[in-house]
């Protein structure tokens, strides 16, 4: 098993095939938390928090985490939630940076 935090994501041409369902579903054990979504083509999972202030603090530490890395999920924002959805939108399907930045986004909460 890899440790995908210590992975940097690679830009995505869009000549390269996403994961299969089967691909997708064995990096889905080194991001607990996380859900398999739209029949294996996206992640996204859901933070709670114990109010607005937090959750868009939340949502600033995982914007710059995206450009840093160049890989940007969908965010939705609301009172004591953020949720965060990724997948690579150049092959309309998972690739290995979003298990990547899911788990990098993950431990953003221990920070």
């Amino acid at each position: 098993m890899t440790v995908l935090t210590t992975k940097q994501c690679v830009p995505c041409r869009g000549d390269v095939p996403a994961l299969t369902l089967d691909e997708a579903s064995g990096y889905m054990a080194e991001v607990s938390g996380w859900t398999l979504t739209h029949e294996g083509s996206r992640i996204e999972r859901r933070f709670g928090f114990d109010d607005f202030a937090a959750a868009l603090a939340f949502v600033n530490k995982v914007g710059v985490l995206a450009e840093a890395e160049g890989h940007h999920p969908d965010i939705s924002l609301g009172w004591g939630y953020a949720a965060v959805v990724f997948y690579t939108h150049k092959i309309s399907g998972l690739h290995e940076n979003d298990f990547i930045m899911a788990a990098k986004t993950s431990a953003l909460m221990n920070t």
